[in-house]
């Protein structure tokens, strides 16, 4: 694999469970997702949706941008926007119970900061799916398929969570995603 960084160990904050034992299904699908598109302009790429969804303030934008654009929406637009920052919120709630270490393995190359070393789940796939879901219900267009699988792949690239990790967003921001749904289809009645 040809990356733009050395590979990384990352240390473990105290009080976290241990990393995963070593070549375990998950260390060896997060290897392998890395050794097979992990090429540079991938790993660039992921590393622009990783800022962009950093404590999703790339989505909340997105929002924001919605709110100004859309008056006659506006508010849906801003319960929208506090929805994805919803589901942002649940998922570090979720990680502090948790406390999964990220994945600290020889194979793994760790291509991206993070604010903090727990793993479970991965908060931009929450915050990314939560706002494809709403934003789709807002747009009338199906944004979930193009927006939801980079996000997910894109993690495993980096190097900062297992599979399981960004499925358990995805699932979190989905389910966050169509509370905020319903509701703003409650207020449009």
């Amino acid at each position: 694999m040809t990356t733009t960084a050395p590979a990384r160990q990352r240390a473990a904050e105290p009080g976290t469970p241990p990393p995963e034992p070593e070549r375990s299904a998950e260390v060896r699908a997060l290897a392998a997702v890395q050794r097979t598109i992990g090429g540079k302009p991938v790993v660039r790429a992921a590393r622009g949706l990783s800022l962009f969804g950093e404590h999703a303030a790339g989505w909340f934008a997105v929002g924001l941008v919605g709110a100004a654009v859309d008056r006659d929406r506006r508010k849906d637009w801003l319960t929208g926007a506090a929805g994805v920052v919803a589901a942002h919120a649940a998922s570090i709630a979720v990680k502090r119970v948790v406390r999964r270490q990220r994945p600290i393995d020889e194979s793994v190359e760790v291509l991206v900061k993070t604010p903090s070393s727990l793993s479970f789940p991965s908060s931009h796939a929450t915050s990314t799916t939560a706002a494809a879901v709403v934003y789709s219900g807002l747009t009338g267009r199906n944004l979930v398929p193009a927006l939801v699988p980079p996000m997910l792949v894109s993690r495993l690239v980096l190097g900062v969570h297992y599979p399981s990790d960004v499925l358990a967003g995805a699932t979190l921001g989905a389910v966050v995603g169509g509370v905020v749904r319903r509701v703003l289809r409650k207020r449009a009645r």
